[in-house]
């Protein structure tokens, strides 16, 4: 019988070689360095730039726009109301300004050369029964009282357009604390605006004969009058509305500068058009052609 030693010692080297190199046949890895795994870290996107928004308000460019003159704008205006009432549809005038967002806005109120009927309610506090309240009934006002009417506005019960007081009523309407109803509205009267008068009668009348106007978002807006005006009548209220207006822009100094941009007359039912300033254009028509009826 063979001996088994040596067989057994083929074997084993048999077996320490194949296992050394299947170790040298295995593909070893090496470890990332931290640099390399920080440097292949996908690069931070750029932020995007917020627009600054606006403080003035857009406007647009008035060379591409069509101007017409007054009269122009008279004639293709009553061709929108053709059969309609004259008395039944205004004539608006708008005036854009070139002003900033957060910036003073223009309001007042004044008399119209030509003045025409409108659907004002004016309101009078003044102590019932007395010599201020029988004056503003007979003006043509369509409330007046203390007491009563201090209770209506306090439950939201405004029923009028314009407000008044006599000079003696004032310290009560002052201990009534409107300021929170009245104020936003623009109708509670003060020394400043003039609506606080010692003689009521004539102050009723020129708020009946009228008209108020406001700034809001960079326009202002007021009716210069109806459809049954000649010419001439319009004119002369345009002009004396856009005295008001830049006379009001002059008082707000060179630090708060506003400009006017453009100005555009409309009507109830017709759309706007933008005026040059002109009275009366190459191909006008001859302005007694747009009076009388429609």
């Amino acid at each position: 019988m063979a001996h088994t030693r040596p067989l057994t010692a083929c074997l084993s080297r048999l077996t320490k070689s194949s296992i050394a190199a299947s170790r040298l046949e295995a593909p070893r890895f090496a470890a990332i360095p931290y640099q390399t795994k920080r440097c292949a870290a996908t690069k931070a996107q750029p932020q995007e730039k917020k627009k600054k928004s606006r403080n003035t308000f857009l406007q647009y460019d008035l060379k591409r726009a069509d101007q017409f003159a007054l009269l122009d704008a008279m004639r293709y205006i009553r061709a929108f109301e053709v059969g309609r009432m004259p008395t039944s549809s205004k004539y608006e005038l708008h005036v854009r300004i070139r002003t900033l967002k957060n910036g003073p806005i223009i309001r007042g109120f004044g008399q119209l050369p030509h003045p025409f009927k409108t659907d004002v309610r004016v309101c009078v506090f003044a102590a019932p029964g007395s010599a201020a309240a029988a004056e503003a009934w007979a003006a043509g006002a369509a409330l007046v009282g203390e007491d009563e009417i201090f209770d209506q506005i306090k439950q939201d019960v405004i029923e009028f357009d314009r407000c008044i007081c006599h000079i003696d009523s004032f310290p009560k309407m002052i201990k009534a604390r409107l300021e929170r109803k009245l104020g936003p509205r623009s109708l509670l009267p003060n020394a400043k605006q003039k609506t606080v008068v010692t003689q009521v009668g004539p102050s009723v009348k020129s708020l009946l004969g009228g008209s108020g106007y406001k700034e809001r978002d960079g326009v202002i807006h007021m009716a210069v009058g109806h459809l049954g005006f000649t010419p001439e009548e319009l004119q002369t209220n345009v002009k004396a509305f856009m005295l008001w207006v830049q006379r009001d822009m002059r008082k707000l100094g060179d630090k708060l500068r506003k400009e006017v941009h453009e100005v555009v007359l409309s009507s109830t039912n017709a759309p706007g058009f933008s005026l040059t300033g002109e009275y009366r254009g190459a191909n006008s028509i001859a302005p007694k052609e747009l009076r009388g009826p429609l």
